[in-house]
């Protein structure tokens, strides 16, 4: 079986993507998964780093773009559909899937031209233009948000959550409890290319930030073209950080906060939510439709997030918003309980079950893991 998946641009459309091409592998290890994108994302780099293909084909973004950019991604589709159709060809495609970004269009577009079964994933709680595009074309469309369902045939659509990777499932016993004294960690990232914002709120909340909270320890993801100017800007305020370009490991890092400052894509609150972790979200202003804000309020709706838009955003009130959350453990387990109400764990075994029955495949997992001497 070979299922081909159209994901890149962002980490945001990315991960969603390998949470479902990993529990195809954990249904039948035999599955051959390839990854269709551009060079211009972050694809190359992570795809790499977690041992999947990728294939590269023309495509280019529409949104927030001037017209001559607009112009030239029309005339590249029709080259994007042809080289898409030669890769679902030669690797005879069982399925395809679409998770949103500028590259999906083009291989649903092939996928419906060649009668291969297609499903679309949209984890926001507004849908992009991407999905909204190929909605039509697809036999199911998955959602994170029942939000997003008026944007498509609700004969096909399913709120499922958004899949995330299994190293963030059983952990729950590490985020229990209240913050302890001397454990309080604060985890920042502004997504897979970082924030310049964030970044330089923090730098400027710092010193408050210290002073209120001497024992806070910090782990702060910057982006790589940020990531210079923060590690020098720890180094000169004197303060000892764990100061990265960019997170592989997010498992890891996430189960060993105790509140996390972030933008709010879709894939990020997916994240924190199965965590239970309490949340100051930013924004990102420019994003499209303004999904991310849609996003943050729904977590903050649910109790377990705090919203600072940009425009409010300043050092000195960045540290007292965290100061509030690390020292008063009442309000920490309210927003930790807040934060687990909204997980959807399930999501990637529904959506790769409801998979298997669009390709008529009648899969027993338990007969794959006997198999496999599980």
């Amino acid at each position: 079986m070979t299922i081909i998946i159209a994901a890149g641009g962002t980490g945001g459309h990315l991960y969603p993507a390998i949470a479902l091409a990993r529990e195809f592998l954990r249904r039948d290890s035999s599955t051959k998964i390839l990854f269709i994108g551009t060079s211009r994302g972050v694809e190359s780099r992570v795809l790499a780093h977690e041992g999947f293909e990728l294939a590269l084909i023309t495509a280019k973004p529409v949104m927030g773009k001037g017209l001559l950019d607009v112009v030239q991604a029309m005339l590249s589709l029709p080259v994007g559909i042809w080289q898409s159709w030669q890769v679902l060809r030669r690797r005879r495609a069982d399925l395809v899937i679409g998770v949103g970004g500028y590259t999906s269009p083009t291989v649903l577009m092939a996928a419906a031209l060649m009668g291969i079964p297609r499903v679309i994933l949209e984890p926001n709680a507004y849908p992009g233009l991407a999905n909204k595009v190929v909605g039509p074309f697809a036999q199911r469309v998955f959602l994170a948000f029942e939000s997003a369902a008026t944007f498509f045939d609700r004969r096909n659509a399913q709120v499922v959550g958004t899949p995330i990777r299994r190293e963030f499932l059983g952990q729950e016993s590490e985020s229990q409890g209240t913050v302890k004294g001397n454990g309080r960690h604060l985890l920042i990232f502004g997504g897979s290319q970082g924030a310049q914002a964030i970044n330089s709120a923090v730098l400027e909340a710092l010193p408050l930030l210290m002073a209120r909270v001497p024992t806070l320890t910090i782990t702060h993801q910057t982006g790589e073209g940020d990531y210079e100017r923060v590690r020098e800007g720890y180094r000169a305020l004197g303060i000892s950080a764990n100061v990265v370009s960019f997170l592989y490991d997010m498992p890891t890092v996430l189960r060993t906060a105790d509140v996390v400052v972030a933008r709010a894509g879709a894939m990020t609150i997916a994240e924190l939510t199965a965590c239970g972790k309490p949340a100051i979200l930013i924004p990102l202003p420019t994003a499209i439709y303004d999904h991310q804000m849609k996003n943050a309020r729904a977590m903050e709706a649910a109790g377990g997030a705090v919203v600072l838009p940009q425009s409010d955003l300043t050092g000195a009130r960045l540290s007292e918003i965290v100061d509030t959350i690390v020292t008063d453990s009442k309000r920490w387990d309210s927003m930790h309980r807040g934060s687990l109400a909204m997980r959807r764990i399930d999501a990637g075994e529904r959506i790769v079950d409801e998979c298997y029955a669009i390709m008529g495949v009648n899969h027993d997992i338990n007969q794959s893991f006997r198999k496999a001497g599980g």
